[in-house]
């Protein structure tokens, strides 16, 4: 059986969230509804695109994702649904979906919104059940709306490299103040080559090692190591890296400001 997985930035506090569930059980009554999280922060494209990436690859082939991240960048005139690696996404058509998939999805297609409907979230979510409702009842993706649709592409925010150096940003920051940046651990070793290295954040002291657990170090110390998801992560054992040291996630809406704060750097030895 398929299931629904839902990702927003509407908040918890919000009874939104229960309403848009109930919509969802009406359009499709059979499908489990599994929430991901409500507290992606509005406007962070990386922070989402991260969540979002780590939540497909890990679910069975034919989940439908609901992403209700910045629905209203811009009045929409259509909603996508996208399917890529086995894997069904429907979401605003603001950008996300490239930052999300880091390449050109299999397939697009746009879902248009009928004029004269109110343009609120729970419309949006009535676009998606109808077309989840299509799809698990037999209907070709490509007979739900207008097929090779033109959208909105943002490219993900990469870390920059040269021969010595790898400049990463903050793009995640979890509820223990642990800090993920946008350098994975295939990108780490490629450029390391069996080389020492120095990871420097701000002014602090660098870090030298990698580790494998936060049990790798003394409590109230430093450390890095890749995660779960092979992102590096900056931490302090039973500590809060993010507030002991001001540092704050990347987020489009203020760049200038927050880039001393964001950049991560691996210099190689």
């Amino acid at each position: 059986m398929s299931l629904i997985t839902l990702i927003s930035d509407i908040g918890h506090p919000d009874y939104l969230v229960g309403i848009i569930k109930s919509k969802l059980m009406r359009a499709v009554p059979d499908m489990p509804i599994l929430d991901i999280t409500h507290n992606v922060t509005p406007f962070n494209y990386p922070q989402a695109a991260y969540i979002c990436r780590n939540t497909f690859q890990n679910f069975p082939d034919y989940t439908y994702h609901i992403i209700l991240i910045n629905l209203f960048d811009a009045n929409p005139k259509q909603l996508l649904l996208a399917f890529h690696n086995n894997q069904y996404i429907l979401c605003a058509d603001n950008g996300l979906l490239t930052m999300i998939l880091e390449e050109t999805p299999e397939i697009v297609i746009g879902l248009p919104i009928e004029k004269g409907k109110d343009l609120n979230a729970l419309t949006l979510v009535e676009v998606m059940g109808q077309a989840i409702h299509r799809i698990a009842n037999g209907e070709p993706i490509k007979d739900i709306g207008i097929a090779d649709a033109t959208y909105i592409e943002k490219k993900p925010i990469k870390p920059s490299e040269t021969e010595n150096l790898i400049e990463g940003h903050i793009i995640f920051i979890d509820s223990f103040g642990n800090v993920v940046v946008n350098i994975t651990k295939d990108i780490f070793e490629g450029k390391r080559k069996g080389r020492n290295y120095n990871i420097t954040i701000r002014n602090i002291e660098g870090i030298r090692k990698i580790s494998n657990t936060y049990a790798d170090v003394h409590e109230g110390e430093k450390l890095a190591l890749f995660n779960s998801a092979n992102y590096l992560e900056i931490a302090i054992n039973k500590g809060n890296a993010a507030g002991l040291f001001g540092l704050i996630g990347y987020s489009e809406k203020s760049i200038q400001s927050q880039l001393s704060y964001q950049t991560v750097k691996i210099h190689f030895l």
